[in-house]
């Protein structure tokens, strides 16, 4: 098994996939989002389920334990869509409780070793600086993923509490001056140190790549968890001849555990576009 989180799972007994299943995609809140954008332009045919855990975030700051309680209930209600696949998009699970992906019945991927993978590919100077939640980087988890990978690439890394907030309160005008302020506060570190990669390892961070980018300059390359995730799962339905057949497109459905209100307002940025219904509340606790 992969102690970062982008080993997937194969198929198990007593569990029926289907390639006309829905793809299962879980996270604290609504920086998902982004991994599903990417995952509907790869995959375009493809039916998802997004469950967001919006009662509860962020994930960022709770314990260990607490994670892997919240995660656990995640997969569960997924589980109970039929789902053929799970996707982590949250850096946080991904970091301090991908290991249970070894006992689920589909397969299953965080967003740490896809990202780690792409930024290690992407670097010419073998510095990389990984941004993300507290909890994330705490973790170690892409510290050792990348030395796993290459055992010279150095690693600078920064967290970034404050851009979460700042996306979800849709402070993420390339203009906008707090957003900006808060990022060369953060990242002055990262670009005094020489990185040539950064990943953004967390889903909410791409709404705001162009500040990032300005921050850290044009020849540092960003590497976005969302994307880089998607690719993987991508290959891996590929791989397990999952991938759902017929010409249609896909349809989305979306689940949170606290205001529908509030995600829908703020869902449209993370998509890209509309989300042309709204998303249905569930009580999570009961999974």
């Amino acid at each position: 098994a992969d102690p970062a989180g982008g080993q997937a799972y194969g198929k198990r007994s007593g569990c029926v996939m289907a390639s006309n299943h829905p793809i299962g995609v879980f996270d604290s809140g609504v920086g998902g989002l982004t991994a599903v954008k990417e995952l509907r332009a790869l995959l375009p045919h493809e039916d998802i389920v997004y469950f967001g855990d919006t009662s509860r975030a962020p994930y960022g700051n709770r314990s260990r334990d607490t994670i892997l309680r919240y995660a656990r209930q995640d997969v569960n209600f997924l589980l109970s869509q039929k789902v053929k696949m799970i996707i982590a998009a949250c850096g946080t699970v991904s970091s301090v409780a991908a290991s249970m992906g070894q006992s689920l019945p589909v397969p299953f991927t965080g967003v740490v070793t896809p990202t780690c993978r792409a930024a290690v590919k992407a670097t010419k100077n073998k510095r990389i600086g990984v941004i993300a939640t507290a909890a994330t980087i705490d973790s170690g988890s892409y510290r050792k993923e990348l030395n796993a990978l290459h055992p010279e690439i150095q690693v600078f890394e920064q967290p970034c509490p404050l851009f979460v907030p700042l996306v979800e309160n849709a402070f993420i005008d390339p203009g906008d001056q707090v957003t900006n302020l808060v990022a060369q506060r953060y990242l002055s570190g990262l670009r005094g140190a020489g990185v040539d990669t950064l990943i953004l390892g967390c889903t909410h961070y791409p709404i705001i790549s162009a500040i990032i980018s300005k921050a850290m300059g044009d020849q540092v390359t960003l590497i976005d968890s969302g994307r880089e995730t998607a690719v993987y799962a991508a290959r891996l339905l590929k791989d397990q001849q999952l991938l759902a057949s017929g010409g249609q497109e896909g349809r989305n459905a979306f689940y949170v555990s606290d205001s529908v209100d509030g995600f829908n307002q703020i869902a449209d940025i993370f998509l890209g576009r509309e989300m042309n219904h709204s998303a249905c509340r569930i009580n999570i606790e009961e999974y």
